[in-house]
C-alpha cells in the first residue's frame, strides 16, 4: 500500500484528492495538512512514501516544505495551477520526484504515483520547455534591490538597508528596468513574480 499525505490549503481541492486517491487499490491517505509546515510534521509523523504538495500556500510554501523534506525517505510531488520556471528550478533544487500541473486529468496522478515510486521522475511536459527559458537576469545585488522594492520601500529606505547611496540605488533600478524590459517598478515586480524567481 503507498502511504500518502496532501498538501493543500484549498479545503475542497484537498477533500477531492484525498477521495480520488483512496479510491485506489493500492493507495491510502494518511495525512492532510492545509500548509507546508502542517506537511512536514505530518510527513515526520505518519512517515508516508508520498507527499503530494501545492505550492502557494499560508505559514510555509510547497517549495520551502519541500527543501526540508530533501532529506526524509518520503518522495515529494509538486501539484499546482504555476507554469513558471522560477518554481520548476527551485523544486528541482529541492530533489522533488514530480512537478504536475492540476489540470492534467485525475489517472494521471495516481500514475505518476505509481511511476515516481519505482524510482521515475515525473514532470508535466509544459515544464521540460520551460526550463529551457531564460533564468532570472539580475545579479544578487539587483536581486536584493527589487526584494526591498517588493515590499514597498522607497528609494532612500533601500539605500539605507543596503548601505549605498540613493543615486547608486536609482541607477540600480534603471539597471533592472533595462534588463527586464519594463517601464517601470511595478511591471518589474510582476514580472519577477510571474517568473517564480523572487526567492
Amino acid at each position: 500500500m503507498i502511504r500518502i499525505v496532501i498538501a493543500e490549503d484549498q479545503g475542497m481541492l484537498l477533500g477531492a484528492l484525498g477521495a480520488l486517491l483512496d479510491l485506489e487499490d493500492d493507495m491510502e491517505v494518511v495525512g492532510k495538512a492545509r500548509n507546508g509546515e502542517e506537511a512536514i510534521q505530518l510527513v515526520r509523523e505518519k512517515k508516508p512514501e508520498i507527499c503530494i504538495m501545492d505550492i502557494e500556500m499560508p505559514i510555509m510554501s510547497g517549495l520551502d516544505a519541500a527543501e526540508l523534506l530533501m532529506d526524509d525517505e518520503c518522495k515529494v510531488i509538486i501539484l499546482t495551477t504555476f507554469a513558471r520556471s522560477g518554481y520548476f528550478e527551485r523544486a528541482r533544487k529541492a530533489n522533488v520526484s514530480g512537478y504536475l500541473l492540476k489540470d492534467s486529468p485525475s489517472e494521471e496522478l495516481a500514475s505518476a504515483i505509481r511511476k515516481i515510486i519505482q524510482g521515475q521522475k515525473m514532470y508535466s511536459p509544459e515544464l521540460i520547455d520551460l526550463a529551457f527559458e531564460e533564468d532570472n537576469p539580475l545579479t544578487e545585488r539587483e536581486r536584493q534591490v527589487i526584494e526591498l522594492m517588493a515590499t514597498g520601500k522607497s528609494t532612500k529606505e533601500i539605500a539605507g538597508e543596503l548601505f549605498l547611496t540613493n543615486g547608486t540605488v536609482r541607477n540600480y533600478i534603471s539597471i533592472i528596468l533595462d534588463k527586464l524590459d519594463v517601464s517601470n517598478r511595478i511591471e518589474a515586480i510582476t514580472k519577477i513574480k510571474n517568473n517564480g524567481w523572487f526567492k
